[in-house]
């Protein structure tokens, strides 16, 4: 269902390059599958380097969450062994923008990854949610998300 769903809206999900850190993509525990944050990057190349509000515009913005977005699917789909359709529900997302002082639109941004999640899991998409400005974000990326699903008992 989820696999065609993702053809139906014609969406491609990235290849996932290894950790440049020390963490990992993602923990299972119980039925939950906690993603690390996920920067916009599209099979290891990083795009959206800066800040909105300066760099980039809000949708600029918005596009940039939702490549964030894309990644966490790309690492949900491997944490469930392949079969999206293990997932029951997108839980929470945190969102953080890297912007100017005087951006205030920081929802506005995260509604990239939002939007893709609903788009996907349909009414099982809808999460709770943090969308924050800060200063600065790793290798300078302009948007960075986090995200909790919840997994069947399979």
């Amino acid at each position: 269902m989820i696999e065609t769903r993702l053809q139906t809206l014609g969406i491609e999900l990235p290849v996932q390059s290894p950790s440049t850190a020390n963490y990992v993509p993602f923990v299972k525990t119980g039925t939950l599958i906690f993603i690390s944050g996920q920067l916009p990057a599209w099979n290891g190349e990083l795009k959206y380097i800066g800040k909105v509000g300066l760099d980039f515009s809000l949708e600029d913005g918005r596009e940039a969450a939702r490549l964030c977005a894309l990644n966490i699917l790309s690492h949900l789909k491997i944490a469930c062994e392949g079969d999206l359709n293990r997932i029951k529900r997108c839980v929470r997302l945190g969102g953080f923008v890297n912007s100017t002082d005087t951006f205030k639109d920081h929802p506005k941004v995260i509604n990239g990854a939002s939007d893709l999640m609903i788009d996907v899991f349909e009414e099982e998409g809808r999460h709770a949610r943090m969308a924050v400005g800060v200063n600065s974000l790793p290798l300078g990326s302009a948007v960075e998300v986090e995200a909790l699903f919840e997994m069947d008992k399979s």
